[in-house]
């Protein structure tokens, strides 16, 4: 099955240090595109993976689970770290909860995480029929381009696929349960008006990690897909920021050295 335009996989060979960049759910790299060529323009290393089952159509989804999206940024994180003295990874959406199960699972191979719009949670009844709805219904409507930016189109599944969602919901039970274990440095930013997922996310995710090093950033011009709405360059240039406070090896404009 091709893949959507402008829905393949991004990779930039840079400097010593690197960034795992991880898409939301139904959604594809070209959420992530300018942020992540945005850090390679700065000597970083960057990998921005497909997740299997996005960016074709929504049936692919279908018999995909979360398990098979967090072993692909899992082995991206591994391939990163052989090539990378230290490694940053960063998620927008369902991204966000990838991220952080790398974060508690890899403790110290993460030097620190950065997400937006983080997702942690299945809210309304919705939620609580999908054992059930999935069996019966294959699809609901989805929500793309949340997004604020008149003009700017998010490439994405404009259906749901249940089955999938109900593996989404299992993967937000693993990485709540896991959230205490995130200890790594933590940039968190969120929008004020998200149409898909509540602050209360952000809230959780504040109040159940152990990180110490915590920043939390409002964007109050944005949606959800705040990566291409008009907070992206404040997005790409706290990022950019975070990662030049804590790797030695970035300068103060953010170029890496050594590649």
């Amino acid at each position: 099955m091709p893949v959507l335009p402008g829905a393949e996989p991004y990779r930039h060979e840079g400097g010593e240090v690197g960034v795992l960049l991880c898409h939301g759910f139904t959604g594809s790299p070209q959420s992530l595109r300018p942020w992540a060529e945005h850090l390679a323009e700065h000597g970083l290393t960057v990998s921005l993976p497909l997740l299997p089952g996005h960016g074709t159509r929504w049936e692919d989804m279908q018999v995909t689970g979360w398990q098979d999206w967090y072993a692909e940024v899992d082995r991206e994180l591994s391939a990163l770290r052989e090539r990378c003295d230290q490694v940053f990874v960063f998620g927008l959406s369902m991204g966000g909860a990838l991220t952080l199960r790398l974060a508690a699972r890899h403790g110290d191979a993460v030097r620190g995480v950065v997400v937006v719009n983080p997702a942690i949670q299945m809210h309304g009844l919705a939620a609580k029929a999908l054992p059930v709805a999935r069996h019966l219904v294959p699809s609901i409507k989805g929500l793309v381009s949340d997004i604020a930016k008149e003009g700017v189109e998010e490439v994405g599944y404009h259906r749901v696929p249940l089955h999938a969602a109900y593996a989404l919901s299992k993967l937000f039970g693993v990485v709540d349960a896991e959230l205490p274990q995130v200890t790594q440095p933590m940039l968190l930013l969120h929008s004020v008006v998200d149409h898909v997922v509540p602050p209360a996310d952000s809230a959780r995710i504040l109040s159940r990690v152990s990180s110490t090093d915590v920043t939390e950033i409002l964007l109050e011009q944005s949606y959800h897909v705040a990566t291409l709405d008009h907070d992206a360059d404040r997005i790409f240039e706290e990022s950019l920021a975070f990662i030049g406070r804590l790797a030695p090896s970035v300068g103060k404009e953010g170029t890496a050295t050594g590649g």
